[in-house]
Order: C-alpha cells, then structure tokens, then sequence
C-alpha cells in the first residue's frame, strides 16, 4: 500500500504520468491513489512514481 505525505504533497502530477493506474487528481488538484497500488503489476510503476516525486511525498507504507 502507498503512504502519501499530504504535507508535502503539491499535487504536481509527475506520479499520474508515471503511474496512470494507480495515481489521478481530482477536480481540486488533490492526489487519488487507486486500489491499483495493490496489484503487482503495477509495483515497477509506482516505484517509478517514488522515486521521481518531486517533494518525495510518496513511499511503500509498512
């Protein structure tokens, strides 16, 4: 499951280029994380997603 740290979070949308599936924002430019996170498909997409997030707002929760 994804972490996302709303604080830092600026809702710049390098995470939904990266991981359409997973990742939208909403009408008030808000972050969406989709139950998507949890199929492994996906796994090298969000990985991609953490690791280009600007504000490093994203991570794998424990």
């Amino acid at each position: 499951m994804i972490e996302v740290d709303f604080d830092l979070c600026e809702a710049n949308g390098v995470c939904v280029g990266l991981a359409p599936d997973v990742f939208d924002l909403n009408d008030d430019d808000e972050l969406i994380v989709s139950k998507a996170d949890r199929l492994p498909e996906n796994r090298a997409a969000i990985d991609g997603a953490i690791a280009g997030c600007p504000r490093a707002a994203l991570s794998w929760k424990a």
